[in-house]
Order: C-alpha cells, then sequence, then structure tokens
C-alpha cells in the first residue's frame, strides 16, 4: 500500500550530483495516467539537470525541509507544505536541489503522458520518449540528443523509387 509519510523507495540514484532514492507511489497506488513520485535528495544533490516537459505538466509539492527551485529567471528556497505548478515548455523549466544540510523530501505529480520531449536547456539536450517519462526503461524508447546534432528536415530524404 502506498504511503506518503512511509513510503516504499524502489528506486535508488546515485550519480554524483544527482543521488536521490524514489518511491513512485502513483504506481504503487495503481494509477494508470497519473503519476506521483515522492524523492529524497541527500544534502548538496538534486534531482535531475535543469529541464522542462513538452507534453507534461508537473505539480511540486515540499513534503519535508527547505529545497531549492532553480528556473530560468532564478532560484529560491521553498518551505515546507508550499506547491508549485511546472507548466508544460520553457516557462515550466526547473531543477530541485537540496542546499540544506538535511535530506529534503518533495512529491512530483504529473499527467505521465506519452509520448513526451524533455529539453535540458542547460547542457542543450533533448530527451524523445515514445512511452510517459517515469515509465520502466524497457517499456518504449528513450532516445537523447544534442540540440546542435538537429538537421533540416529534408536532410537525407530521398524521393521514392519509381
Amino acid at each position: 500500500m502506498a504511503n506518503l509519510f512511509e513510503p516504499e523507495f524502489d528506486t535508488e540514484h546515485d550519480r554524483p550530483g544527482f543521488t536521490y532514492r524514489r518511491a513512485r507511489l502513483g504506481r504503487q497506488a495503481g494509477a494508470e495516467r497519473l503519476g506521483a513520485s515522492l524523492y529524497e535528495l541527500a544534502p548538496g544533490q538534486a534531482q535531475w539537470p535543469m529541464h522542462y516537459h513538452l507534453g507534461n505538466e508537473e505539480l511540486l509539492i515540499v513534503i519535508k525541509g527547505r529545497p531549492t527551485l532553480r528556473t530560468r529567471d532564478r532560484e529560491r528556497e521553498l518551505s515546507e507544505g508550499e506547491v508549485v505548478a511546472l507548466p508544460v515548455g520553457e516557462r515550466g523549466a526547473h531543477q530541485v536541489v537540496n542546499r540544506t544540510d538535511e535530506p529534503v523530501r518533495v512529491l512530483i505529480v504529473s499527467e505521465m503522458a506519452g509520448p513526451d520531449v524533455v529539453v535540458r536547456p542547460e547542457s542543450g539536450k533533448l530527451s524523445a520518449f515514445g512511452r510517459a517519462p517515469g515509465s520502466p526503461d524497457d517499456e518504449g524508447e528513450h532516445w537523447v540528443f544534442f540540440e546542435r546534432d538537429q538537421v533540416g528536415f529534408w536532410d537525407g530524404e530521398e524521393p521514392p523509387s519509381r
């Protein structure tokens, strides 16, 4: 049974600067079209690089601690209970960072619609998902590209043979 205050963490990610534990509460509760993931970030860690979705709106809810929310325009510390909408597109660009000395927990609720494109503006990359974000890796395509690799629409295209 899914529980926000006594979560069963089902994912651990250990990459310097991006170490977290995640409980996919929506999935644990049986949700099919709505995601709700509880992230626990250790001090000095971020959830993901700054990013935004082109197909999924998200909602961030601070459960414990005082995480920092980075957007394209600014950075600010959030307080427990604070709720922040992260709309689709560039104005929803965000990164959650723990700049405190204690673990923080944030709940991210999202639409889980696939396909989706995720843009990471600081690294100039994008991810094209043939599945809903957060789905297991074996449930569909996930390609990552640098924006600098883009080509023209007709590059490499040949007319059909007769």
